[in-house]
């Protein structure tokens, strides 16, 4: 019997696919049944002598009860591992769903699929497609075992996710697990602090993009993304130029970034908005701010920070010119930081209080900047909806 821990989208794609699952999830209080076939209950009602595989959703966390009780634990990546293609995994702390849909964007003519943490599920994908490109999560890294890519792509890391993983030292691990399973002939591409890990895989380490490109003998003038997505077109590049030898810049220089990504509008006074709500850590919110440095900044940050440290963005921005307007569940811990660091802020605790603020002081020489540092689920259904509402009260 297959059991699934967590009523999400991998869980779901698993159990429609196979049907006669047992589904266990904390919201169901009673025993019901799907349009498939698989039972629904709560985790209570787990009984471990019966199960043959119990698989969890990534984010399912490592201290729940059916965890500690689960005797066949596997990721979705190893119950899958069997039937999965030549696959390419791309991991890091930022950028990995822009780095994922810029591999499959160049690789589409060779009937590359995209799927894992960026929204397909891998029982959704063909298997008989000749490769997968999968965002692979630190989530899913903690329950993988035998699975492993024939080409890793992994992006800087930085703090994130801690409150889950326990610490940065566990986070970090799981994104460098992979590479004790990787093979001869399998290539990596990481960041130098862990190019001597220990690895039957060919290593290839970088500090930049500049360093990466000089590496791989890209031409990085041809390449007309700025950071943050520099990196993530580079690595796309190299992927190609590993797998077939080619560097294809025009096609690389039509893909379109994301929404909720430094994404820039105006509105009818001309005003600058920048929608970076997919800014959920203090990474993320620096690359941003690195790209207005030399602007006015507006900024509107603040949510679920993940219990990491804040330091780092506070010491960053005390060399800008930056009004900080603080939301979310951790509104009291910015305005304690930026007391510490004489930062201007004001606690607005909702958005939309924030936002009626900005449009007092907002003006044709100043940019307006949500990006978070946080998660977006103490407010709002998700990032987008952050970002959506973001959008709509600048242009109200």
């Amino acid at each position: 019997m297959i059991s699934l821990f967590g009523n999400g989208k991998t869980t779901k794609a698993i159990a429609k696919k196979y049907g006669g699952c047992s589904i266990f999830d904390d919201g169901f209080t009673c025993k019901s049944e799907d349009a498939y076939g698989n039972v629904l209950l709560p985790p209570c009602e787990f009984n471990p002598e019966i199960s043959t595989v119990e698989i969890p959703s990534p984010g399912f966390p490592p201290s729940h009860t059916l965890i500690h009780q689960a005797r066949n634990l596997v990721s979705e990546y190893d119950f899958f591992e069997s039937v999965m293609p030549f696959s390419i995994w791309i991991s890091g702390t930022n950028g990995k769903t822009t780095t994922t849909q810029m591999c499959e964007h160049q690789l589409k003519d060779k009937g590359a699929l995209s799927g894992g943490n960026i929204g397909t599920p891998l029982a959704e994908l063909d298997p008989k497609a000749p490769i997968w490109i999968l965002e692979t999560s630190s989530f899913t890294f903690h329950y993988t075992k035998k699975a492993k890519p024939d080409i890793y792509l992994l992006l800087p890391i930085k703090p994130d996710h801690l409150s889950w993983h326990g610490s940065m030292e566990s986070y970090v691990q799981a994104k460098l697990s992979v590479l004790e399973r990787m093979r001869e002939g399998s290539v990596a591409i990481v960041p130098k602090a862990f190019a001597d890990i220990p690895t039957l895989a060919h290593v290839i380490g970088y500090d930049n993009a500049d360093d990466l490109c000089e590496t791989m003998g890209l031409d990085i003038t041809q390449v007309q993304f700025q950071t943050p997505f520099l990196l993530d077109a580079v690595l796309a590049l190299c992927a190609e130029k590993i797998l077939f030898d080619t560097v294809n810049y025009s096609r690389i220089n039509t893909f379109t970034i994301d929404h909720y990504k430094i994404e820039e509008f105006r509105d009818a006074t001309g005003r600058l908005w920048v929608d970076d709500s997919k800014g959920t850590n203090v990474d993320a919110t620096i690359e941003a701010l690195k790209r207005y440095r030399d602007k006015e900044i507006l900024l509107v940050l603040g949510g679920d920070d993940k219990g990491v440290d804040l330091q780092e963005l506070f010491d960053f921005m005390k060399g800008l010119h930056v009004k900080i307007f603080a939301i979310g569940s951790n509104t009291e811990r910015l305005a304690n930081f930026a007391q510490q660091e004489h930062l201007w802020l004001h606690k607005a605790y909702a958005l939309e209080e924030a936002m009626k603020q900005i449009h007092a002081l907002h003006t044709q020489k100043t940019v307006a900047l949500l990006s978070p540092a946080a998660a977006s689920l103490d407010q709002f259904k998700s990032y987008a909806h952050r970002g959506d509402r973001f959008k709509e009260l600048a242009l109200s």
